[in-house]
């Protein structure tokens, strides 16, 4: 589904280079207990793409080689690809900080029973879908009784450790809007968030992140059947912050498919708009292994907006308000 790229690529966008690479963003495939309305990987249960044993191994060795810090990994659910638990264990075991995708429905998922003790003792971050605090929304979002899952799921992972004050167990939710409209301002909402959970249901969690829907792929698609594509377009522009600019993910992140080939970031992964290193040849992971990509232009187009208007948006939530 690619129906905003023409749409996209005329759209110009501020050039950008790459910084040193901190972050390796891995997806290990598209398959998901969920079809979100706002999923911008347009994942599901019959997709089947999956990351197999030999990207893995070379995963873990760019890791290594690289000495990459962080290894943030998502999918689709990224708990049903069968390697998950390898790829985890042998990064961690390499010292590696990493990050767990996560929508909290997949713990309710047959096989997946003893999912949140994994990643508890391994120390997995976990940043964990929750796009509002109120059933109905959340249920309107990404399917019916969604919300009850996610707070079951939300207070086994508290009751492990994770999201309480003093533990090394860290919880962080990821916001979306429901519709064609900015994130609110991420500290009144996080607060908003810790209210009403720890109030109603006694969830602690550590951070709220914002993050802006991207005007690709299935919520492209829908932006596009209502008619709202030009007018969220607009939106994003009108709202640029150059500010922004500096805090952009794709400074010092690499996004990694299942089939290993390197994007700028995982937005340009679904609209196949590869890294291109010299000669404008696309990147592949095993090219890490031999050279340095710091200084390479970064692809950008319209939808670039999304990341750089009001707060910014980035996986690691709002820019302005995590810079300042």
């Amino acid at each position: 589904m690619k129906d905003t790229w023409p749409l996209l690529e005329r759209i110009p966008f501020p050039a950008l280079a790459r910084q040193h690479l901190v972050t390796l963003q891995v997806n290990v495939g598209y398959r998901c207990n969920q079809s979100c309305v706002h999923c911008h990987v347009n994942a599901g249960p019959n997709r089947t793409e999956e990351m197999g044993t030999e990207v893995i191994e070379l995963v873990l060795a760019v890791l290594e080689q690289r000495r990459i810090s962080t290894l943030d990994i998502t999918g689709g659910a990224p708990e049903l690809n069968p390697h998950f638990r390898a790829l985890v264990r042998r990064a961690r075991a390499l010292g590696v900080r990493v990050i767990d995708r996560c929508n909290l429905t997949i713990l309710d998922v047959p096989g997946q029973e003893d999912l949140a003790e994994f990643l508890a003792a391994e120390q997995v971050e976990i940043t964990a879908s929750m796009p509002c605090y109120l059933e109905d929304n959340v249920d309107r979002q990404r399917g019916s009784g969604v919300f009850d899952a996610s707070i079951r799921a939300l207070k086994r992972l508290n009751a492990l450790g994770y999201g309480i004050s003093g533990s090394d167990l860290v919880l962080n939710l990821v916001y979306n809007p429901q519709g064609p409209s900015l994130p609110p301002g991420q500290a009144e909402l996080e607060a908003d968030y810790k209210r009403v959970l720890g109030d109603q249901y006694g969830i602690s969690f550590n951070r709220l992140f914002t993050l802006a829907n991207m005007p690709i792929q299935r919520f492209g698609a829908i932006l596009i059947s209502k008619g709202e594509f030009d007018r969220y377009l607009a939106l994003l522009h009108g709202a640029h912050r150059p500010e922004n600019l500096e805090g952009v993910m794709c400074r010092n992140l690499i996004s990694v498919d299942w089939r290993g080939r390197l994007y700028d970031c995982d937005f340009n992964q679904m609209l196949d708009l590869p890294a291109i290193g010299a000669k404008r040849r696309p990147l592949h992971l095993s090219d890490l292994l031999t050279r340095d990509i710091a200084g390479n232009a970064i692809q950008v187009a319209g939808h670039c907006y999304g990341c750089t208007a009001g707060q910014g948006s980035s996986c690691g939530g709002a820019l302005r308000e995590a810079a300042e």
